[in-house]
């Protein structure tokens, strides 16, 4: 029981963690922006690319492999033979496939490229916000009157004693 405890205990402290929380996230949002970008492709991009291509649907394009076979009757109606569905190699499925998949990427690393570049600006403002800080504290620093040190003042008290003689 002691072992199963510790495992349920390091398995709470392991969902706990941020990078968890953090990934899990990552993973709802990925997918709902998925469904968006899919939609971007099917929905708006692909009909123009469709167009441009002569009315091309990829889905639809194929090899026919072995031709259907119609069902076969005898004179008394009863089946000889079945019917059977052409075999087919559906090139243009996968081709569709491709093509969504390099639009899909192509919008994911422009949104990737718009995000950096916002961080990379935010960053770079955060850093100059910093430095000019960093100025103005040491030209503050500068422009304060210094301190007289430890050894100065006893000098100057000694200096005094002696002028009081």
């Amino acid at each position: 029981m002691g072992k199963l405890s510790n495992t349920a205990g390091e398995f709470k402290k392991f969902i706990m963690r941020g990078n968890v929380v953090d990934m899990a996230v990552g993973v709802v949002v990925g997918g709902a922006f998925g469904k968006i970008v899919t939609s971007l492709v099917n929905d708006m991009l692909m009909p123009w690319i469709g167009y441009f291509m002569g009315d091309a649907n990829f889905t639809e394009l194929a090899y026919e492999i072995k031709p259907a076979v119609a069902e076969v009757l005898n004179e008394a109606g009863e089946v000889v033979t079945a019917a059977k569905e052409a075999v087919l190699f559906r090139y243009g499925n996968f081709i569709q496939t491709i093509i969504d998949f390099l639009l899909v990427a192509l919008c994911v690393f422009v949104f990737v490229k718009i995000i950096g570049g916002i961080r990379a600006r935010a960053e770079a403002k955060a850093k100059a916000e910093e430095e000019a800080k960093k100025a103005a504290e040491a030209a503050a620093a500068a422009a304060a009157p210094k301190a007289p040190t430890q050894e100065e003042l006893l000098a100057e008290i000694r200096d005094l004693l002696k002028a009081q003689k």
